[in-house]
């Protein structure tokens, strides 16, 4: 689904104009971002908690080459999914 499709259907399903559900959709990603950034975990109910963990630093292997490489540490943000999102599945 794209963003246009997205926005199209919370228009339709909110019985809103396109150009509202896309301020609305707009607001939303710019929270979550500013959320994520901050380390905070969200959580909605029907769909999953979304949280940011921490990846340590580790050694690779290449496996065309066999090189060894260094990847550093980084913060990835986790998604598990609401037990109502995997029924519906």
């Amino acid at each position: 689904m794209t963003k246009k499709e997205l926005v199209n259907a919370i228009a339709a399903d909110a019985s809103i104009s396109i150009k509202d559900a896309g301020k609305a959709l707009n607001a939303f990603v710019g929270a979550f971002g500013k959320a994520m950034k901050k380390g905070e975990r969200i959580q909605l109910p029907s769909l999953g908690t979304f949280k940011v963990e921490k990846r340590s630093a580790r050694e690779v292997r290449n496996p065309r080459t066999g090189e060894k490489l260094k990847v550093p540490a980084k913060k990835v943000v986790k998604f598990k999914a609401a037990p109502a999102l995997n029924k519906g599945l």
